[in-house]
């Protein structure tokens, strides 16, 4: 019951995020702004990582595609980071001012009101099953919702005030958030939590102790 409530959830932050990826691109690169770009390349990481919960969770005995699953999370993260930093840097240094996108205000909006909801959902399964990177995929989602406030913030700074250099501020504050969880899940973290801490929430009756 709860692998398939786990697949369940996956596979709607997978699809959700798949438009998300779409969206956030597609008007980032209309507008030429780094925020939503960054943020559509966020949620092709968190498709990604749901991908890489999903494939841990196909096989007879998730635990031994553990460990491969939350490295496959750490270097998705790291890698969004590495390629976000340079692009806002790139558009800071070179004055290049973005447009204005309604689009990106009201697609971090929905995402800021959507995310919360999934991830709290993700991790209590994840945490009844016992399973780290469940649990840290859930963490990605929520940082998901953190970045759709940085996005949110720099496009109405740069919409009612016109500071442009708003939306490339915001773009490193995902990176800056990318990079540590990338960080802490390669170490077998999440959130900075051990992974003892981190799913010795409720278990599932039967399920296998520490």
């Amino acid at each position: 019951m709860l692998r398939r409530r786990i697949r369940l959830v996956v596979a709607v932050t997978i699809a959700y995020n798949v438009v998300e990826a779409v969206v956030a691109l597609t008007a980032g690169s209309v507008a030429s702004s780094s925020a939503l770009v960054a943020f559509g390349l966020d949620s092709v990481v968190e498709v990604l990582s749901a991908a890489a919960v999903a494939w841990q969770f196909a096989a007879p005995d998730p635990e031994v595609r553990e460990r491969t699953a939350m490295r496959l999370i750490a270097l998705s993260f790291l890698g969004l980071a590495a390629f976000v930093t340079v692009d806002a840097l790139r558009t800071l240094l070179g004055g290049a001012e973005p447009e204005r996108s309604a689009v990106g205000l009201a697609l971090a909006a929905v995402s800021l009101a959507v995310m919360p909801g999934l991830s709290w959902f993700e991790r209590r399964t994840g945490r009844e099953l016992g399973s780290a990177s469940a649990v840290a995929d859930s963490h990605q989602t929520l940082i998901c919702s953190y970045l759709s406030a940085a996005l949110l913030a720099g496009l109405l700074l740069h919409t009612a005030l016109g500071w442009w250099w708003a939306d490339p501020v915001a773009a490193l504050v995902i990176a800056a958030f990318a990079a540590r969880e990338g960080v802490e899940a390669w170490h077998g973290d999440a959130c900075g939590t051990p992974i003892a801490e981190l799913v010795g929430g409720e278990r599932a009756p039967g399920a296998p102790g520490r």
